[in-house]
């Protein structure tokens, strides 16, 4: 009786954590946004951001790399290399500082919801890439999405309509970039590992960002208050390092689907946050556009053979 009950136990314990890793990784990741706009209130601007951002974060995945390049041992392939590079430079830096550059005129709930829509994308690609057809369900999945994306941005556009076209077309353009990167990552991450995959993808990015702050800006920018350096490696530690880190344990302990599924929780905390944090309202319009987009990534989600 003892035998059973104790892997029993454990494997109740290891579903527990692996939630909780997952929870926390959603929560950690909708943060950003929230850290982003109370940065640029103490007259930051984005490419320094970013910088901060990364310089904080880069050491932390150099020692990743040094642990898995030891622990792994194999050499990585010319082509491969090649890869990492592309791919960090498109899914890590430019996705990042397009999304920086757009939470300056959006909302963070509308930014988060549109950075949501990532699997939708990702279907649209690899449908044109192998050319699969899309199912009917999910093309109804994408239009629930999109018709919930539409509803927050007549939300939000009412002030400064331009503003807001502006930033929600640069925050989709980062999030198409984020799609490209997952799209081209799989092959790559299968043969590398995931862990040592991230760890080398975020170093280029770090070093693109901080190569763009030398070329575009004097040192004299790093000047920043000591609010804007603990927000930036707030931003660092608990929306890059601790919530990549967290789903790949949450990834190990409950598996791939379900730790998505519990990152579902993202755009409903970067509301929450924002409305305690940022004072952004939370209307009627607000959650039922939430709410459908929610329902179309979680029917995609689910539907991974049509997709």
């Amino acid at each position: 009786m003892n035998s059973t009950a104790a892997p029993a136990a454990r494997a109740d314990r290891d579903v527990l954590l692996g939630l909780s890793f997952a929870l926390l990784a959603a929560i950690g990741f909708s943060a950003k946004a929230i850290l982003v706009k109370l940065a640029y209130r103490e007259g930051v601007d984005a490419v320094t951001l970013l910088a901060l951002r990364m310089a904080f974060a880069a050491p932390f995945f150099f020692a990743t790399a040094l642990w898995s390049r030891r622990r792994h041992g194999a050499p990585i392939r010319p082509r491969d290399r090649l890869l990492i590079v592309a791919l960090g430079l498109t899914g890590y830096y430019l996705s990042s500082y397009l999304d920086f550059l757009g939470l300056q005129y959006i909302s963070a709930g509308l930014e988060r919801l549109i950075l949501f829509l990532y699997p939708t994308i990702t279907v649209l690609l690899t449908a044109a890439l192998y050319r699969r057809r899309i199912g009917a369900r999910v093309r109804g999945a994408m239009a629930l999405c999109y018709a919930g994306i539409l509803l927050v941005f007549l939300h939000d556009s009412g002030s400064a309509p331009e503003h807001v076209v502006l930033g929600a077309l640069l925050v989709f353009c980062g999030t198409l970039a984020y799609s490209v990167y997952l799209v081209g990552a799989g092959h790559a991450i299968a043969r590398i590992g995931a862990v040592r995959f991230t760890a080398y993808a975020m170093i280029v990015a770090s070093a693109a960002s901080l190569l763009q702050f030398a070329a575009t800006r004097a040192p004299a920018a790093l000047q920043v208050t000591p609010r804007a350096l603990g927000l930036a490696l707030a931003m660092a530690i608990l929306s890059t390092v601790l919530p990549v880190f967290l789903l790949s344990l949450a990834i190990r302990r409950i598996g791939a689907p379900r730790a998505s599924l519990v990152g579902s929780v993202g755009p409903v905390s970067t509301i929450f946050l924002a409305w305690l944090f940022l004072q952004e309202p939370v209307t009627l319009l607000q959650v039922a556009g939430s709410g459908l987009v929610l329902v179309g990534v979680l029917l995609i989600s689910r539907a991974p053979a049509e997709a």
